[in-house]
């Protein structure tokens, strides 16, 4: 299968520096906070929502207000999205939303386990229009823009065709389709990893550390971000069913140009 996936059209030049400036700011910011603040014994605040695995923080809470406020302060008109405070009014119809996760593997931050990430996205009708993650634990900002390419710390990034045989496969899967999906994997001699943030396994393809991602259970907030760096550094998104999708919903592939096709049958195979 070879998949040609359309670039949406641009988006205005000023729009996009703008919201890199500020997403950019935000992502630091959020990055000393994380890195100040990681670990069990420091968790003030902390609680559970759906099960005692589901972690909330005072940090989420106070990193998506900080992010609420400078965002109403420069994009007064563009309502936001976050996974503790929910939708602004208008959202779901506005020309443009902020989507933000202010700590996606909120788990492992409270565990000090150095795999968790703050997201923000600038999404449109037709997906992710700019797309920042920090990466506290490897002190990294990735940066994304639609038609400008993806950077880590500055550096451009581009995902290099490859076979997914002998690569690795970032996974957030339910216990339903991981265990086939992980058999199915190791037959054709590749390596899965669940370590439990959806945002840092779609990055890791955009920086062509693993052929693909595959995840079956997300928030728009975990995973828009990290879409438009993939997206922009080469990497081709779909839905379940293998159409290309800028941000699909339900189940998503991000992988590597060579490797979908692999990865694809690992994963419609019953």
């Amino acid at each position: 299968m070879t998949l040609q996936q359309q670039n949406p059209p641009q988006v205005d030049p000023g729009l996009l520096s703008r919201a890199l400036e500020v997403a950019g700011r935000l992502a630091n910011d959020a990055a000393e906070v994380i890195t100040a603040t990681a670990g069990r014994e420091i968790q003030a605040g902390a609680g559970h929502k759906a099960n005692p695995f589901d972690w909330v923080t005072d940090t989420d809470r106070t990193l998506e207000r900080h992010t609420r406020r400078v965002l109403a302060a420069d994009f007064p008109d563009v309502p936001v999205v976050g996974e503790e405070y929910g939708s602004d009014a208008g959202a779901a119809t506005a020309p443009y939303r902020w989507v933000v996760d202010p700590v996606d593997g909120t788990a492992n931050y409270v565990s000090g386990f150095p795999w968790c990430a703050y997201s923000l996205a600038l999404v449109d009708a037709l997906g992710p229009v700019v797309g920042v993650i920090a990466d506290p634990s490897r002190a990294q900002i990735y940066a994304a823009a639609r038609g400008r390419g993806v950077r880590a710390n500055g550096v451009p990034v581009r995902v290099a065709p490859r076979s997914p045989v002998g690569g690795l496969v970032c996974a957030e899967l339910t216990l339903d389709t991981a265990p086939g999906f992980t058999r199915r994997a190791a037959a054709a001699h590749a390596g899965v990893r669940v370590l439990g943030s959806a945002a840092l396994a779609i990055t890791q393809v955009a920086l062509g550390h693993a052929v693909a991602a595959v995840l079956d259970h997300f928030q728009e907030w975990d995973v828009a971000g990290a879409v438009c760096l993939a997206t922009e550094a080469g990497a081709l998104v779909v839905d379940g069913a293998g159409h290309p999708d800028p941000l699909p919903t339900g189940m998503m592939i991000v992988a590597a140009p060579g490797a979908l096709d692999g990865v694809l049958t690992w994963w419609q195979t019953r």
